[in-house]
């Protein structure tokens, strides 16, 4: 996950944004209605790619306070650190991974939305994104000058 924060979205490690990647037993092992998926190559056992989901909605700020109103931590699932390494992609494995997190999140019964936000500078993510959900506020058409450039979607439960 971290060559990700470094590679795609040239941003390097900010442990305000990227602290559950250090501490993933915390975030998505530990609490009983969050999970972490990873894909290894059989071969070397290389990690692949990645997949998690936890119960904290979107927070006000940076994200707007509508958003977070709408998507309130405890009913929300948050899909988050959905990686897959640039020579494993167009293979299927993302929207495998997030199958079984949406299959997760429909078999907890408490969570009413799927939530996710992507950088559309990420290759391949907005497209990806925007094939399962619903776009719910592009910051760059909200705010002048294109805003933080962050992405909203809405993912069905039942995918």
């Amino acid at each position: 996950m971290l060559d990700t924060v470094y590679r795609d979205f040239g941003t390097g490690y900010v442990p305000h944004w990227h602290r559950d990647i250090i501490d993933m037993e915390g975030a998505y092992l530990a609490p009983a209605r969050h999970t972490l998926l990873v894909a290894v190559d059989e071969r070397d056992g290389a990690v692949v790619a990645t997949a998690a989901l936890d119960s904290r909605g979107p927070a006000h700020p940076p994200n707007p306070r509508w958003l977070a109103e709408r998507y309130p931590s405890g009913e929300t699932a948050q899909l988050r650190r959905v990686y897959v390494r640039p020579e494993y992609r167009r293979r299927g494995l993302a929207r495998r991974l997030v199958g079984e997190l949406l299959d997760f999140a429909a078999a907890d019964g408490g969570y009413r939305a799927v939530y996710l936000h992507t950088d559309p500078a990420v290759p391949g993510a907005e497209p990806f994104w925007r094939a399962l959900g619903k776009v719910v506020c592009d910051e760059r058409e909200e705010e002048p000058g294109g805003g933080s450039r962050v992405v909203h979607f809405e993912v069905p439960i039942a995918c």
